[in-house]
């Protein structure tokens, strides 16, 4: 916590503005709609769809009809519709009535391809997205199923002309499943797979046969390396390429419906007609595609526009199942992961950790002044932290199963920190497609003072009382909750009038004076069971409900224990016990007195009790020693948590937490990786433990 004075004001915490992607700046170019963005939180089933069938791959107003009756279909199976467009340089995902006719209506409308993202945001066009396009902005939103017509691929003649379609790139480093009618019969269909086998793209046919479908036919005399039978089998394919991490996409190809497959063979002449037409015309480029099917439809006097209709709805149908298989077999993945661990069972969370969750970046200073307005020697690290994360993170390490609930952006950031929150129970974190994950970046001189700290913690308001009520039945059966300063007063209170009705022991970890008040705003405070302040965190309850404080801390160990005595003794009238942080000076826990010490135990209800303090001085961390300061006190706090749930005697309690502090010091993590109950069990690590100081309170 604040163990040493250079450590003390730097762990008052947390934040930065990050950087985020092209999308996601102070513009919000990426606009998810809230239907989708709901489904998404929730972790049910939606289906991205692209837009320039819209705006070039039919007319009007087929186009606008095909649009609404796609969406329906997808509904129908279950799942949340989200088509992507770009409207007055806003990439949407997930479009309303109304925007999908401005789309069908608009004839200057731009085909949006991954490339020119960056040029119609920054001139504020409109546009249908194509399916590269519409892969880079659904997977940035968190949506893993994406269902098309038929994906572009190499042109015939491409081993000359070098014109490959974005779109297999796309597949190739993006992590997003692509349900589509095969490769537009106008292309090069073998080449084609050939270059998504170099891309390192899972492809698959969807139904009896390993056929590859050429758009409009079933069979295009290719076939694909797998097969998938069923939802079922898809949303398993899909499942396992996602938790290998491989960042490549799936291509699922699903044959057109064989009603509609008679059609093919006229359909296919007509495309060889087009095509010689395109080329004596010298049409090339993306202009291709469009004039191929307006010249088809015309030859075959609508059938093949018929043809194109049915395998869309077709896709929409297929892919909605497939994304409703998805989602119940990640849902039921994610259940069993957190109750076994390399084939036993965990024991059910007897602590709920409510609280942020962040990237931190610490840039320490090789001068003891740094000087501003020009570059400092020094160096830069990444960690994960955030004071909740590293409370959850220290309990997971010694032993304990805290479920954690906490809300992230779907970045790249908080990609990184789940996937180093593996070993922890996550379940609870909420990902929004709109926010950005909360970031913090300090800057420290050679002796560890916090020179200067930003921060982006926006996100942490997300962390509401209706999102954390859907977790009740686990806060009611937790034999502790921890609440850390940066949730909002509403959640705080939430908590804490369960906690009154129940009798449920609650930790909070107040984080910064600014937010130390929280709870104290109202009567929440006295359903508190524990709290852990520094000096000045303490000051700020005090004087939030009205008692006197000292403007200016004292200097000297002996009037700072006096005064942290005082300001307690009006809080432990509801507080069952406080555990103060005094740097260097160590730590004061004070409350109800048992056998000589302070009774650390949760207690079983409130009764009138004789009060005591207990001062534990802090163990030596040299300036040399120290790597990281920003996650000591909630080592300490971690470590003081699982010490009372081992039901351990408070001396021993006490000095687990010191000890993991003291590795949180010497490690570049907030919580080190070292971090075991053997590493901080007082009876294994040769220590000198000096006599703690036992002090009456009145």
């Amino acid at each position: 916590m604040r163990m040493l004075k250079r450590a003390s004001a730097f762990i008052l915490r947390r934040g930065m503005a990050t950087f985020q992607s092209s999308f996601c700046k102070s513009g919000r170019l990426l606009r998810v709609h809230p239907s989708v963005s709901k489904a998404l939180a929730e972790n049910k089933p939606v289906v991205a769809l692209e837009s320039t069938i819209i705006t070039h791959g039919m007319p009007y107003p087929h186009n606008l009809s095909t649009a609404k009756q796609v969406e329906a279909i997808v509904r129908a199976e279950g799942a949340t519709p989200a088509t992507v467009g770009v409207i007055d340089g806003n990439v949407h995902v997930g479009l309303s009535s109304e925007e999908l006719e401005r789309l069908a209506l608009r004839p200057g409308s731009l085909k949006v391809s991954h490339r020119d993202l960056p040029y119609v945001t920054s001139k504020g066009l409109t546009g249908g997205t194509t399916v590269s396009a519409t892969m880079a902005a659904a997977h940035r939103a968190g949506i893993r199923v994406f269902v098309t017509g038929g994906i572009g691929g190499v042109h015939r003649g491409g081993e000359n002309s070098l014109d490959i379609s974005a779109d297999l790139t796309e597949l190739g480093r993006t992590p997003i499943a692509v349900v589509s009618a095969g490769v537009k019969s106008i292309l090069d269909i073998g080449r084609t797979l050939e270059f998504l086998e170099t891309q390192g793209v899972c492809v698959a046919t969807y139904g009896p046969s390993r056929s590859f479908p050429a758009f409009f036919s079933p069979q295009s005399g290719f076939t694909s390396p797998c097969r998938v039978a069923n939802p079922e089998e898809a949303a398993a394919l899909i499942a396992s390429a996602l938790s290998l991490d491989l960042q490549s996409g799936v291509l699922l190809a699903v044959p057109i419906p064989d009603e509609h497959a008679a059609a093919g063979q006229l359909i296919e002449e007509a495309i060889q007609a087009a095509l010689s037409e395109a080329s004596a015309k010298g049409i090339t480029g993306r202009d291709v595609t469009p004039f191929i099917l307006q010249t088809v439809n015309e030859l075959t006097e609508g059938k093949s526009l018929q043809a194109n209709i049915a395998l869309i709805h077709n896709n929409a149908k297929v892919g909605g199942q497939i994304a409703c298989a998805l989602s119940k077999q990640m849902t039921e993945r994610k259940s069993r992961s957190n109750t076994h661990h390399h084939g036993k069972p965990l024991p059910d969370p007897d602590i709920v950790v409510i609280g942020g969750i962040n990237v931190d970046f610490i840039a320490k200073g090789k001068t003891k002044e740094l000087l501003f307005g020009q570059t400092n020697p020094g160096s830069v690290c990444q960690s994960f932290g955030g004071v909740g994360r590293n409370i959850a993170d220290s309990l997971s390490r010694l032993g304990r199963s805290p479920l954690f609930i906490s809300a992230t952006g779907a970045d790249s950031h908080s990609q990184a920190v789940m996937k180093y929150c593996k070993h922890m129970d996550t379940s609870g974190v909420l990902r929004l497609p709109e926010q950005n994950t909360a970031t913090y970046c300090a800057v420290i001189n050679e002796s560890g003072e916090l020179s200067l700290g930003l921060g982006d913690m926006e996100v942490h308001q997300q962390i509401t009382q209706q999102y954390v009520s859907q977790f009740e039945k686990q806060l009611l059966s937790a034999t502790l909750v921890c609440l850390d300063g940066n949730i909002p007063v509403s959640t705080i209170d939430y908590v804490c009038s369960i906690a009154r009705k129940h009798n449920i022991n609650v930790w909070y970890e107040p984080t910064d004076s600014d937010k130390a008040s929280k709870p104290f705003l109202s009567d929440a405070w006295k359903s508190l069971s524990y709290a852990s302040p520094n000096l000045a965190e303490l000051c700020t309850m005090n004087k939030t409900l009205g008692f006197p404080a000292p403007d200016a801390p004292p200097s000297a160990l002996e009037e700072i224990l006096n005064v942290a005595v005082a300001l307690s003794r009006p809080l432990l009238e509801h507080v069952h016990c406080l555990v103060v942080t005094l740097g260097a000076g160590g730590v004061l826990v004070c409350g109800e007195h048992d056998a000589g010490s302070v009774n650390l135990q949760p207690r079983k209800q409130k009764r009138k009790r004789q009060l005591c303090a207990v001062h534990y001085p802090a163990l030596t961390v040299t300036a040399e020693e120290t790597m990281n300061v920003s996650g000591a006190g909630d080592s300490l706090a971690g470590a003081l948590m699982a010490g009372i749930l081992q039901q351990r005697d408070t001396d021993s309690c006490v000095r687990m937490g010191l000890l993991a502090a003291r590795l949180s010091l010497a490690s570049s993590h907030p919580i080190s990786p070292t971090l075991t109950s053997d590493s901080v069990d007082p009876n294994k690590v040769p220590q000198y433990w000096p006599k703690p100081r036992f002090m009456w309170i009145n």
